[in-house]
């Protein structure tokens, strides 16, 4: 690049705040490094089994390390991700090798037919959605989509859908009712778009209209975190009959990078924020917000697509299984139920005491 395409670049970002983001998020992931901190002592063994497995004729020696290497590997791995923090399972859950919503739809479903546009506004590539078979069942899935590479991801504003996104999902997910077609909702966003013209066109509007609509559908709904669940970008696909989460995901009102901001000023405190909201898989089926986890391959789902998605299948699969079966008026009814009953609160009797209904947190 010249100093002129230079200063040109950086006036044309300096006057518009979302290729500002863009081009901050490009320097963020440029220099993103391959694994994390606390992952070191597995990328040790990892550089070393790359040595071994190499070369074209190792000794018996050479051989027994390669098989004593990846016996501590594995060891090694469980032990580590046995006790990550909820900081650490953030970091895990934005991994960029993640298998993301198309990586299921390519490995889990034995088709998929992509549906585009919300007839209003335009097509949102944040939000997928389609007609896709599930073994034998057909079936509707929206999803949030990051993108691969940094140019998908851009395209994609990095999972955070606009307002016509969510209208999108609305109007597919009225289809599958109206062809009584169960509906997949695949979680995997930090938040919805914060830009302006994503608020001008009503972005709170529509995510409060797709959690009311979802709550009325007469049809099952899963909802899956499969990464990130932040905020109400998350919440707005988030209203079903079954609300699973996968091992290393979260699922929280605000990232932690947001709620740092709010209660410290900084985002350096992300950390301590991550501790206080409890949003992992080891907090929420305790609070009642969500009713299964999905356990990971040994190392996280980037490490083992395929293993990953055979598990998700198989969940969906045996999930749908009973809720297909229950009748529509039962199955919108305990969908009510179950999100009335989320959180703990306290409720005066008529003989003037208190009781306490909901979940209450264990630590």
């Amino acid at each position: 690049m010249t100093t002129k395409e230079a200063v040109g670049s950086s006036r044309q970002a300096d006057t518009n705040p979302s290729l500002q983001l863009i081009n901050d998020l490009k320097g963020i992931m440029s220099t993103a490094p391959k694994g994390f901190e606390f992952e070191q002592p597995m990328l040790d063994i990892e550089a070393r089994l790359s040595e071994l497995e190499a070369m074209t004729q190792p000794s018996e020696a050479e051989q027994e390390e390669t098989r004593q290497l990846r016996r501590r590997w594995a060891e090694t791995t469980r032990e580590t991700y046995s006790k990550l923090s909820p900081w650490e399972v953030v970091q895990v859950s934005r991994h960029k090798d993640r298998p993301y919503t198309k990586d299921y739809l390519n490995l889990a479903f034995d088709e998929f037919i992509e549906l585009h546009g919300d007839k209003f506004f335009g097509d949102d590539r944040a939000m997928l959605t389609g007609f896709a078979k599930l073994g034998r069942r057909k079936v509707m899935v929206v999803g949030h989509q990051k993108g691969r590479t940094f140019k998908e991801r851009a395209a994609c504003h990095f999972g955070c859908a606009h307002p016509e996104g969510y209208r999108k999902a609305m109007a597919k997910m009225k289809m599958a009712e109206k062809y009584k077609l169960p509906i997949i909702a695949f979680i995997d966003t930090p938040g919805a778009y914060p830009g302006i013209g994503a608020e001008e066109r009503g972005q709170a509007q529509v995510i409060a209209e797709s959690m009311f609509l979802m709550s009325q559908l007469k049809t099952p709904i899963v909802c899956m975190v499969i990464g990130e669940g932040g905020s109400g970008g998350a919440l707005g696909i988030g209203v079903g009959d079954r609300i699973a989460m996968l091992q290393y995901s979260y699922y929280s009102v605000i990232s932690p990078e947001g709620c740092a901001g709010i209660l410290w000023k900084s985002h350096q405190h992300a950390p301590k924020a991550a501790d206080v909201l409890r949003f992992t898989s080891a907090h929420l089926p305790k609070l009642g917000v969500v009713d299964d986890v999905i356990e990971e391959p040994l190392g996280g789902a980037h490490r083992d697509h395929h293993q990953m998605a055979s598990r998700v299948k198989s969940y969906l699969s045996k999930t749908l299984d009973g809720l297909c079966k229950l009748p529509v008026d039962e199955l919108i009814e305990n969908r009510y139920e179950k999100f009335r009953k989320m959180g703990s609160y306290l409720e005066k009797l008529e003989d003037g005491s208190l009781q306490q209904f909901g979940h209450s947190f264990v630590s």
